[in-house]
């Protein structure tokens, strides 16, 4: 004869409960887990008892008992998920890892400019791999450093409020102008024709160059449409920049005043450039706006520059 024992909660489904309860217990693609879970649950509304649940399920009454609680805590969302665990025990202590994150941050190996996982690993008595964990969870990366630069112009604020009300709010009928130069570009041509690419094999091209002498990139990047003035020129020198200013002035429309930000190269504050400036005052009103001294990143046209003679002959060509 079965002993009385204590019954335990009643499990009261409702019809969408019910619905998704009865294909999970009969889904063929859903984990098995669950589909036991979902039966368990199933039985339990029906108001079988845990033990004669476990015997006709083959597992154990606490395990019946479990996803009965856990299913009246939580309903379907805590039959789909399992309950986090503890885990085991962390190997490292924390005293430990914040002997790594200090040592990291705060000293240097004798021999060398910057801690590597190895040095760290021999020193602190761990792994590489632990050290290298360690770093990741802190963020930190020995092996890098970021450069700065800060402006010691005396002016600077007044420069820097000038070139960004340009930018924000210019005046009416003016077009604003970031200017900049690209000097001692290598103009380099192949000894021979390179073959193309084709399927099995990438493009070639030979080792050696040879040498067509240097070209200077000036370009004036107009900040309201983003296109770009820009011209090569041999030298680099007040000459040419004021041939190309007058370029500037040949291609931007005779009504707009301009306004032409530039850095501090000794051939923009040229005697002949102040005078030239001063002669085409008469017909339109165009003033250079000299960016603060060690502030180039004021100049939007900075970023336009290319960076080899390639890059050259692709701007050229595109903008012209």
């Amino acid at each position: 004869m079965r002993l009385m024992s204590r019954r335990a909660a009643a499990i009261v489904l409702t019809s969408e409960e019910q619905s998704t309860l009865d294909a999970w217990a009969r889904g063929r693609t859903i984990a098995a887990r669950l589909v036991q879970r979902a039966q368990i649950i199933r039985m339990a509304a029906q108001g079988i008892l845990s033990q004669d649940i476990a015997e006709e399920l083959d597992v154990s009454r606490p395990t019946v008992q479990l996803w009965r609680q856990r299913f009246l805590a939580l309903r379907l969302a805590g039959l789909e998920k399992d309950a986090p665990r503890p885990g085991r025990v962390p190997r490292i202590s924390p005293e430990k890892v914040r002997a790594v994150v200090e040592a990291t941050l705060h000293t240097k190996p004798p021999d060398a400019t910057q801690w590597s996982t190895r040095t760290m690993a021999k020193v602190q008595g761990l792994s590489e791999a632990s050290v290298r964990r360690i770093w990741k969870q802190h963020n930190l990366k020995p092996h890098l450093t970021k450069t700065f630069k800060l402006s010691r112009d005396p002016r600077f604020i007044e420069k820097l409020q000038d070139i960004v009300g340009l930018y924000m709010n210019p005046p009416e009928k003016a077009l604003v102008l970031c200017m900049d130069e690209k000097s001692q570009i290598q103009a380099l041509d192949r000894t021979q024709p390179g073959l193309p690419m084709k399927p099995g094999r990438c493009g070639t091209f030979t080792h050696d160059y040879k040498r067509h002498g240097t070209t200077t990139l000036f370009a004036a990047l107009n900040i309201l449409d983003g296109k770009v003035i820009g011209d090569c020129m041999p030298r680099h020198r007040h000459q040419e920049f004021i041939r190309f200013l007058k370029k500037i002035d040949q291609e931007t429309p005779a009504r707009l005043n301009l306004h032409i930000i530039v850095d501090n190269y000794s051939a923009h504050k040229h005697a002949r450039v102040r005078s030239w400036l001063n002669d085409i005052l008469a017909s339109t009103c165009t003033s250079l706006q000299h960016q603060a001294r060690g502030a180039i990143w004021l100049n939007g046209g900075s970023a336009t520059s290319p960076r080899s003679a390639s890059d050259v002959a692709a701007f050229t060509t595109s903008r012209h």
